[in-house]
C-alpha cells in the first residue's frame, strides 16, 4: 500500500511542476513561437488506411473513424480518389488549405504578438495573419487559406476559419470540402516543446455531421533549425518542359 501511495503522489507533483514549464509571453499567455512540425500519416490520408508503395500505412487522425460522407458526396470522393495522382491542388502546386497546410511534411514557423499570430509554412511560401479579438470581413469571399481570426479561451488558442474556395482537399486520397467549409483550430500548448493541434471541420453541403481532427505538433529542437525554402513544380509542367 505504501509504494502505491507513494506512486499516486510523485505522479501528481510531476504534472504540477509540468504544466509551470509552459512559456508564456509578457502579457500571461502561452508562448507559440518557434519552429514546429507533425509527425503523421494523415498527409496521406486522415482516415485509417493500410501501407502502400510510398505510403505508410496509418490509423487515421479523425474522431469518427470514418469521415460521415453525406450520400450524395459520396461519388465525387472516389473520383477524387481515382484522379489523385494529377488532380490533387498539391499535385498542381496549389496552396493547400487549412487544416491540411499544418500536417504537410514541411516545418512551419509560429510568430506571435499580443493581437496577431502569424504562421510561415515552408510549403511554397504559403503564410497565414490570424487576427486576435477582430471579425471576419464580409463574404462570400473565397481564399485559398481561407481568413482566419482567433481568440483565446484559457491556455488554448482557438482559431474561427472561413471564406474558403473549393480547390483544396483535406489530404492527398481525395477528402474534400465545399466552399462552405468552417474549420474551429485549437492550438494547446502543453509542454514547452509539444502543441495539441485539433481541427473541427463542419461542412454540411459534404458531411451529415462535424468531425475533428487532432494530433501533436512538436517543436524543431536541432541548433539549425529554419525555415528553408519549398519550391514546388507541377508534375505536368515538368513532363510539357521535357517533351
Amino acid at each position: 500500500m505504501f509504494r502505491i501511495v507513494l506512486c499516486v503522489m510523485t505522479l501528481t507533483v510531476s504534472v504540477v511542476g509540468w504544466a509551470h514549464e509552459i512559456p508564456r509571453m509578457k502579457d500571461g499567455r502561452p508562448d507559440l513561437r518557434g519552429i514546429w512540425q507533425t509527425i503523421s500519416s494523415a498527409v496521406w490520408n486522415i482516415e485509417d488506411h493500410p501501407a502502400e508503395l510510398g505510403i505508410p500505412a496509418g490509423h487515421g487522425n479523425i474522431d469518427t473513424g470514418k469521415l460521415p460522407y453525406r450520400e450524395d458526396a459520396i461519388q465525387k470522393r472516389k473520383e477524387n480518389f481515382s484522379n489523385r495522382l494529377t488532380e490533387d491542388p498539391e499535385a498542381k502546386c496549389f496552396m493547400v488549405g487549412v487544416p491540411r497546410i499544418t500536417y504537410m511534411p514541411y516545418p512551419f514557423q509560429i510568430m506571435q504578438t499580443n493581437n496577431q499570430v502569424t504562421i510561415l509554412y515552408e510549403y511554397i511560401h504559403t503564410f497565414r495573419n490570424i487576427y486576435l479579438d477582430s471579425d471576419h470581413p464580409p463574404g462570400p469571399i473565397q481564399w485559398w487559406m481561407g481568413d482566419s481570426r482567433a481568440h483565446w479561451e484559457g491556455d488554448t488558442l482557438v482559431v474561427d476559419v472561413i471564406h474558403f474556395t473549393d480547390q483544396t482537399w483535406f489530404d492527398r486520397s481525395g477528402n474534400y470540402h465545399s466552399e462552405d467549409l468552417h474549420v474551429t483550430e485549437r492550438y494547446t500548448l502543453s509542454g514547452p516543446d509539444h502543441i495539441l493541434y485539433a481541427a473541427t471541420i463542419e461542412d454540411p453541403k459534404i458531411y451529415s455531421e462535424p468531425w475533428t481532427v487532432r494530433m501533436p505538433l512538436y517543436r524543431r529542437k536541432e541548433d539549425h533549425a529554419q525555415i528553408l525554402e519549398y519550391e514546388c513544380y507541377a508534375y505536368m509542367e515538368m513532363t510539357q518542359t521535357n517533351e
